[in-house]
């Protein structure tokens, strides 16, 4: 499996890249790719979220300068930005996980563990997508899987702005409050750890051996 690390890129151009990646993965032409990286400001609403979920006017977002896609991902409406670590798997669901629910749960284990290597307390929420401390939401969870591979992924909020989740009703769950790594340890997290420790812990759980490459490798 391969990882990429993209550095601070703009969502609509990874959002393109994840579509023509995911299209080599169904026609064989790359092996799976993990694609990690930082986005500008953004907001993007799931295909079952409710446009009653972002809580400010088009026009407000406009003057923000922060853009707003709807996507096709599952789940409601999330906000994307500088200090959040985001990580897309363009895998087969099918060949070594055996489908899609498994292959969600052990993302989750990703995380709790990438929190644990930070004394940070991570945990499962039933029948709720993400992961919880005590405090509230670190990491929202959103897939999309197109003959059985997967795209779009997971949202680790490590000294992510939580102000900006007040234009929102994150992931359309009123009363919810979002935290961070950086909230939790009161103090700024190094990001590039943070990306180490997820590719460890994602090697481990799903026993995957994974090379890091540069995106020039893949495409």
């Amino acid at each position: 499996m391969h990882v990429v690390d993209l550095g601070y890129r703009d969502y609509k151009e990874i959002w393109d890249l994840q579509k023509r990646i995911h299209r080599m993965r169904l026609d064989g032409e790359t092996d799976d790719v993990l694609l990690l990286v930082e986005h500008n400001s953004v907001i993007t609403m799931g295909k079952s979220g409710k446009k009653e979920n972002l809580l400010i006017p088009s026009r407000t977002l406009e003057q923000k300068k922060i853009p707003y896609y709807d996507i096709e991902r599952g789940g409601d409406i999330t906000y994307h930005g500088p200090g959040q670590l985001v990580g897309y798997p363009i895998v087969n669901v099918k060949k070594g996980f055996a489908g899609i629910r498994p292959f969600i749960e052990k993302m989750k284990d990703v995380i709790i563990a990438t929190l644990a290597d930070f004394h940070i307390r991570g945990e499962k929420k039933d029948k709720i997508v993400g992961v919880w401390t005590q405090k509230g939401k670190i990491c929202s969870i959103g897939i999309a899987v197109r003959q059985w591979v997967s795209f779009h992924g997971f949202a680790l909020n490590v000294n992510t702005d939580l102000g900006n989740f007040a234009l929102i009703t994150p992931c359309g769950m009123k009363d919810v409050t979002m935290t961070s790594m950086q909230e939790e340890l009161g103090q700024e997290i190094p990001i590039e750890e943070v990306k180490e420790s997820v590719v460890h812990n994602y090697s481990i759980i799903f026993r995957r051996e994974l090379t890091q490459r540069c995106l020039a490798e893949i495409i």
